[in-house]
């Protein structure tokens, strides 16, 4: 789309590891919050039956409703706005991704009482980090971080080398 949206799109290794930690199944209904270029969404949405991708940014709701188009998935709302007035809106959900979220801990209070099985917090920030740990374990809900590394090769003086990629803290909260 040509528009560079700060903080994704998430890295596929990143991704490819929240998935494996949400645990999504057939039926399950999931809230992508800061959904950026709809690309967590899309890939949810390839198991579950319903996902809910909001983004306050007007540029990310435009590139991720491209990318929803491209990738041909009619099962995605995407919804223009603040993620704390959209969830108050919503009975329940199975699972949740937050990959970006301005008041993470009213969030995370809200996904508390509406999540089902499991949130998932992506986080470069020590600060969202600590905040989003913290709040998680004050609603008992906290389950584990996962610090994430990841280099990608390429091409230096006739050889390979990895070049590192920002770290992920991988943030976990699940029912019991």
């Amino acid at each position: 789309m040509g528009v560079e949206l700060s903080g994704g799109p998430t890295q596929d290794e990143i991704l490819a590891i929240s998935l494996a930690k949400m645990d999504l199944r057939e039926g399950d209904v999931v809230a992508d919050i800061g959904c950026g270029t709809g690309k967590v969404a899309i890939a949810a949405a390839r198991r579950a039956a319903r996902v809910i991708a909001v983004d306050r940014r007007p540029e990310a709701i435009a590139h991720a409703r491209e990318a929803i188009m491209k990738a041909g998935c009619g099962n995605i709302d995407l919804i223009g706005g603040e993620a704390a007035e959209m969830l108050e809106g919503v009975d329940y959900l199975d699972c949740a991704f937050v990959g970006g979220s301005r008041d993470i801990e009213r969030v995370l209070d809200l996904l508390s009482s509406r999540v089902r099985r499991c949130v998932v917090v992506n986080a470069v920030l020590l600060e969202t980090l600590h905040r989003a740990a913290d709040t998680l374990s004050a609603l008992g809900f906290f389950v584990e971080v996962v610090h994430v590394q990841v280099s990608r090769s390429r091409p230096l003086a006739g050889g390979l080398m990895l070049e590192p990629i920002n770290p992920i803290f991988i943030i976990t909260g699940r029912r019991t």
